[in-house]
Order: C-alpha cells, then structure tokens, then sequence
C-alpha cells in the first residue's frame, strides 16, 4: 500500500516510516489544540454532535415522562419484569469492555499494535460504561433512591440485598468506572503535559495545565509513573472479567429457564470481547480517514482488530452450541420447552438473527482480503452490534416468557418509550464521545513517542 505521500508502506508496519516523534506530537497537539492546517473543527463532528444531541433530548424527555408517570409507560409486566432497561445495561458495559481489553490486556501481553489504539478505545470504553450505568438505576423504580443500594450509616438502618442482582450490578458498575476513569486519566497525563505546554491560548494553557496535575516529565516522575500504569493495566484486566462475570451471574442466580447454568459468566465474557472489538474498529475506520491518522493506525491495525473480532465470534458460537446441548442433554423440560420457543416460537426471527449476525457475517474475516476492506469489515462490526443487542432480548426476554408454569407465560412487547430511550443512550455515548474527540488527544503520543525511539 502507499502512504498519502505517495511513499510505499509495508502493510505490516505499525507506523509509517517517514514519522518522527516531532512530526507526530506536531500532528496530534494541532489537531488536539486547533492549530494550523491540521487543526480542525470540521463540519462532520458539527454535524455529528447535532445528530447525537437530538438523540439525547430524545432520552432526556424518556426520562422525564418516566419520572412523571412511573415504569407503567414500559411494556415489562408479569411475567417479563426485565425489558429495554436490563437488556440496554448489559449491551453497554459489554460495549465498554473493547477498551479494556485492548488497553489493559494486551499491554500486559506487551503487543506494540495496541499502542496506536489505546487512548481510542479508552474513550469509548469511558462513554459506553456511562451509558450502562443509567439502566439499572432507572429500572429501580424510585431512581432517586439509588443511593439506598450501597452499605451506609444511615438513622432509619436500611442495608442493602446483599442476594439482589441490583446491588451486584451496583457494585460492579461503579468499579468498572471508576477504575476506567482512573485508568485513562493516568495514561492521559503525559500527553496533557505536552498539550499544556505547546498550547498558545491562556484558556488551553489553563486547562491542560490543570488537569496535568504538575507532570513536568522528570526523570523522577516517570520512575513513579511507569510501574504505577503497570500495576493500573494489571488490576483492569481481571477486573474486566470480572464485571462481566458479575453481569452473568445476574442471571445465572436465577432459577429461570434458560438462565440457570453455569456457562453465564464465560459467556458474557465473550460476548463482551466481541461487541467490545466490534465498536473499537467501527471508530477506528470512521476516524482514520476523517482526522487523518493513517500513519499512525496502519493495515496492521485493522487486520489485528479483525482477528480479534473472528475470534470472539468463535467463542460466542462454541457458547451457543454449549447452550443449546446442555439444554437438551439437561433433564429439565421448562429448558427444553424454552428453547424450542426461541427456535420456533414468536421470537425466532431474533434468535436466527443472533446466529446470522454474531456467528455467520464475521466469518468471512477468515480472508484478509476481506479484513482490508473497509466497507464490508464495517458493516460486519454493525451487524455484530446489532445481533448483540438480539442476543440480549433473547437471553431475557424468552426465558422470562416461558417460566416453569404454563399459566404464568407471556410476551413482552416494547413501548416507544423504551425505544426513545435507547436512542437517548445512543445519544449520550456520541455526544461523550465527540466532546472527548475534540478535546483529548485520540493517539497516546507519550507512548507513541517511545515506540518511535526504539523502532529499529
């Protein structure tokens, strides 16, 4: 392949040869800092920001109506309890996982691709968690009580359900954040450092300053510095597991069909890691060309992603076919008789969609060719995404139409309601996004730079 300059560029190079540690802090800071020709504001992020804060008034006014009138304007009623709320929670966080695992994991694993992609997919992993944890205090019914869920002194000596999967879910989402917020701000403090010091407007020279904290770069502060983002990847990375473990055991606490089973947690795991890859490269190709990172995010990087994402379906697929042979190898028929709904029943055309989009689509990234063509690889990551969020509805929603008791069985339809409160947290993770792309230095220039001293 050849670069912008017209130079030929290995297809297996992490960074186009002609960069200098210079040439990229030049490039990151002016586009970070509105600067020269590279600096920018374009009108694709304007329109970008209009397009996702109309979504999020969209979720602005769910909320409020939702405040009003109480969870009767959602179409969860007996049996189906769990609807748009529980299922939009577990698609999120799964999201938020993509930035972990290419930042905390593979930095343990000492991958030199990842450090092209890490502050990227931080953020998304920042704004996806912010999403999530919206949903299950909105699904507490009375969610300016939320604060009930959490171990406090308090006069009236109320403790929370230590057995219900809302504290779990509590508990797992407020480490998750605030370890990530942790996580990417310490990375960040570098590269505010070198914003704070190139920035030629008092109102920058200000703000990076402040939030740098004083890193001036010493000998002495990366001593500190550099085992301390160790330790951080080091507790991130089974932390990621972690939650997503804690999100099945959520159900598989259950004595639900379909639920009960051992296999949730791993399960969730790799759900997580597909998802999470999927919208990691979908941004990478949308911002490669609009920000003008092609030499620094090569063909490496997208054919990297797209194993990735080859393997995670992999593994989801293997736990489809774990789930449907424990089911009918199992001696419970509630299971059996759940299944055959999925397979058969109202909601088959969402489970042969989750099959379609998770297992089928992504198995042509078998063909580099295909990994390369940018068009295709991100439709395949949207399809993924969308049969992820199927796969939620179907986990939940089925199984909880289908209980042990024939007389207790239902459907669940959703209300427009939940439908505009999707669209808000769609909303929220582009508007969180776009304000941290035109604020924050997409490339960890700080990391990019030592890549470039060493490169051989």
């Amino acid at each position: 392949m050849t670069g912008k300059t017209g130079a030929a560029v290995d297809d297996a190079a992490l960074i186009f040869p002609a960069e200098t540690p210079h040439s990229l802090t030049e490039r990151i800071c002016a586009i970070t800092l509105h600067e020269g020709e590279s600096g920018w504001t374009p009108l694709w992020w304007w329109l970008g920001l209009g397009f996702a804060l109309a979504l999020l008034c969209m979720g602005v006014i769910s909320v409020a109506w939702l405040f009003y009138a109480g969870l009767g304007i959602w179409g969860i009623d007996w049996p189906v309890a769990w609807g748009f709320d529980i299922l939009n929670y577990v698609w999120w966080i799964a999201i938020a996982s993509g930035g972990t695992f290419i930042s905390a994991l593979f930095f343990l694993l000492r991958a030199p691709w990842r450090t092209s992609l890490n502050r990227l997919a931080e953020s998304l992993t920042l704004c996806a968690a912010l999403c999530a944890a919206i949903f299950p205090i909105l699904h507490l019914g009375r969610p300016w009580f939320f604060y009930w869920l959490f171990p406090y002194p308090n006069t009236m000596g109320l403790w929370a359900q230590f057995r219900s999967p809302l504290v779990w879910d509590f508990f797992a989402i407020l480490a998750y954040v605030l370890c990530s917020i942790l996580f990417w701000y310490f990375g960040l403090l570098p590269d505010l450092a070198t914003l704070r010091d190139r920035a030629q407007q008092r109102w920058q020279q200000v703000f990076y300053g402040v939030l740098a904290l004083g890193f001036r770069g010493s000998g002495r502060q990366w001593r500190h510095y550099q085992p301390v983002y160790g330790v951080m990847a080091a507790l991130m990375a089974p932390l990621v597991v972690s939650v997503h473990s804690i999100v099945g055991m959520d159900f598989a606490g259950g004595a639900t069909p379909g639920w009960h089973s051992t296999q949730f947690p791993p399960f969730f795991v790799f759900g997580a890691a597909l998802s999470g890859f999927a919208v990691v490269l979908m941004a990478v190709i949308l911002l490669r060309p609009a920000m003008g990172l092609h030499p620094y995010i090569t063909a490496r990087h997208i054919d990297t992603l797209g194993r990735l994402l080859l393997t995670s379906s992999l593994c989801v697929a293997y736990a489809y076919v774990m789930d449907a042979f424990s089911t009918y190898y199992g001696p419970d028929p509630a299971d059996r008789t759940m299944f055959a709904f999925r397979l058969h029943g109202l909601y088959a055309p969402v489970y042969w969609g989750t099959i379609v989009l998770n297992i089928g689509f992504p198995q042509l990234l078998w063909w580099r060719a295909i990994r390369l063509d940018l068009p295709v690889v991100w439709l395949i990551c949207l399809g993924v995404l969308i049969g992820m969020w199927l796969e939620r509805f179907l986990i939940i929603v089925s199984s909880l139409a289908r209980t042990q008791l024939p007389s207790a069985w239902g459907q669940y339809t959703p209300t427009l309601w939940e439908w505009s409160l999707l669209c808000g947290s769609i909303g929220l993770f582009l508007t969180a996004f776009l304000l941290l792309l035109r604020f924050m230095p997409m490339l960890a220039m700080a990391e990019m730079r030592a890549m470039l001293a060493h490169r051989p």
